[in-house]
């Protein structure tokens, strides 16, 4: 069983590793100034987290990003189930939230600075809008895929419309709410970065702002390794939750 195991997941190790060696030749083939070796990448990771640098910021980065993704997901969701069941909401909500999804989110970020500064509450609000779309329409997307038939049954029982939604349309859409979920990760920590880049003077987007202000590539590589790192993370994590609310998937 592990010799299979180790079997299946070889030509994902063997693409890692020539990747790796391929940072380290071109990085040796280079000016430092464009790109370093993956070694010493690692080298200024380690001196980053001796230092406590690294820790700090991303003690700033990770709660700015659990603030807004988890504003996005407590909103995401209701709002979904509220257009795909109230066709009132629909009508009159759903025009304005295509007209912001359609809007570049970066776009956004000088008009969120001018409207509410450089707090917490602006970064969180970035992070809130880059994650809350991908949960909002795949939410949009479950709850429109109900069969009829389900509802017809629910009302023949007189089943109340808070029982509609506690037995037929949390359960039947949260498969696709965590799909979204799943998305909502990569997209949450884009906006993370933008938004440190825009409003911050902490965090990982701070910190590789000011690596690359002092031509420090080793620093600006070894932050954007700790983010790719995490977002690899939080993606794996995403899809176990989605396998386990979406088994009928597998």
């Amino acid at each position: 069983m592990q010799r299979e195991a180790i079997t299946r997941r070889l030509p994902q190790l063997l693409s890692l590793a020539a990747g790796m060696a391929l940072w380290e030749i071109a990085g040796r083939a280079s000016s430092p100034a464009f790109l370093v070796p993956l070694s010493e990448t690692l080298v200024r990771l380690a001196s980053l987290i001796a230092d406590g640098s690294l820790p700090a910021q991303l003690a700033d980065s990770g709660l700015l990003f659990v603030t807004g993704f988890a504003l996005a997901l407590l909103a995401g969701m209701p709002l979904g189930l509220l257009l795909a069941r109230v066709r009132w909401v629909r009508v009159g909500i759903e025009p304005y939230i295509m007209i912001l999804y359609a809007t570049p989110m970066v776009a956004l970020i000088p008009f969120i600075l001018s409207m509410m500064g450089f707090g917490f509450a602006p970064k969180a609000l970035v992070v809130f809008l880059f994650a809350f779309f991908p949960i909002l329409y795949n939410t949009v997307e479950g709850a429109r895929s109900i069969k009829p038939e389900l509802l017809e049954v629910a009302r023949s029982f007189r089943s109340s419309e808070r029982a509609i939604w506690r037995e037929i349309m949390v359960p039947y859409t949260l498969p696709f709410t965590m799909t979204g979920v799943r998305l909502a990760i990569g997209r949450g920590l884009v906006g993370m970065i933008a938004a440190e880049f825009f409003l911050s003077s902490t965090g990982l987007g701070h910190l590789i702002m000011s690596a690359s202000q002092s031509f420090d590539t080793g620093g600006v590589l070894a932050a954007i390794l700790v983010i790719a790192l995490i977002g690899v993370a939080l993606m794996r994590l995403g899809s176990r939750i989605e396998a386990h609310f979406a088994k009928w998937r597998v």
